[in-house]
């Protein structure tokens, strides 16, 4: 009953909070939310949503928060982290070229840059991820970090998909506010809503291996600040591609990449299943049983 009554005020908070905060900024005051400063009460509200709750709703504290670093056990998942996007923003490109929708050609990002080399400019990207971690933990800690684990107890998939549809109807007001805008609204949505839900499962997987916010925090920068960045660059202003595309490009990948862990996942479990049912002590047979909170999918 305490979760529940958790889940219900994290959700009003948030959403609450963060929708009045777009509509009254953009419309009562006129600014634009393409500005990154305008954005840090909207990205930070999860956060404080979460805090709220944890503290003086719930009072369960922090303790499974994810808020320890483990740089020393979860370092892999840091490095995945961090080069993720960037393998992420490669191949998208590299679709989008096999596809002829996109000549190469990096001067669109030079430009963007104001004249810098295209490489330096995307080494430059990579070095600030780490700086802004803790901002894109305003969301992480919120959705990843307190919403996602107490939806759907021992069910992880489940928790992770309708995660992935909380999170993303929780920025639609976005496109109503200048932030990005789709030729055509609904299929934009239903798009931007599919792109979330693939980085939700990338994201879950770090969250689950790693045991830290931090780590899907840096994932959360690399996706926002170069697979969005520079993919939208160079084939929205480069190839003259409309946003809707662009981002069914992106999450190509990305619905790649997760395939790939699932499979990975189920074959692991596979064997672990055989592992237990082998022949012991003289031909007994240890009787083998799944956890009924035992993650799926993505989470091994």
């Amino acid at each position: 009953m305490a979760a529940k009554r958790g889940v219900a005020a994290f959700l009003v908070i948030c959403f609450g909070a963060s929708w009045a905060y777009v509509f009254t900024v953009r419309f009562a005051c006129g600014l634009s939310l393409e500005n990154p400063l305008v954005q840090l009460p909207f990205g930070f509200m999860p956060a404080i949503a979460a805090t709220v709750v944890r503290r003086w709703v719930t009072k369960e504290g922090f303790a499974d928060a994810g808020l320890r670093l483990r740089i020393r056990s979860a370092w892999p998942y840091y490095v995945a982290a961090w080069l993720g996007p960037l393998a992420l923003t490669a191949a998208t490109m590299g679709l989008a070229a096999a596809l002829g929708l996109w000549t190469p050609d990096l001067s669109p990002l030079r430009d963007f840059a104001g004249g810098m080399p295209a490489w330096v400019f995307v080494l430059l990207l990579m070095a600030v991820l780490p700086l802004l971690t803790p901002i894109y933990g305003g969301e992480e800690f919120g959705w990843t970090s307190y919403l996602r684990p107490r939806l759907s107890p021992g069910r992880s998939t489940k928790a992770t998909v309708v995660t992935g549809l909380i999170w993303a109807s929780w920025h639609y007001p976005l496109a109503f506010a200048g932030y990005i805008e789709f030729p055509g609204v609904i299929i934009g949505l239903l798009a931007w809503t599919v792109s979330f839900q693939f980085q939700e499962a990338l994201l879950v997987w770090l969250y689950v291996r790693s045991k830290s916010v931090w780590v899907v925090s840096l994932a959360h920068a690399g996706n926002n600040m170069v697979l969005s960045l520079v993919s939208g660059v160079l084939l929205s202003e480069g190839a003259g591609l409309d946003v809707t595309p662009v981002t069914l490009l992106m999450t190509a990948p990305m619905a790649v990449v997760c395939a790939v862990l699932a499979l990975r996942g189920r074959t692991l479990r596979r064997r672990a299943l055989r592992g237990r049912l082998r022949p012991r002590d003289g031909g007994m047979h240890e009787r083998a049983s799944v956890a009924p909170d035992a993650p799926v999918h993505l989470q091994r």
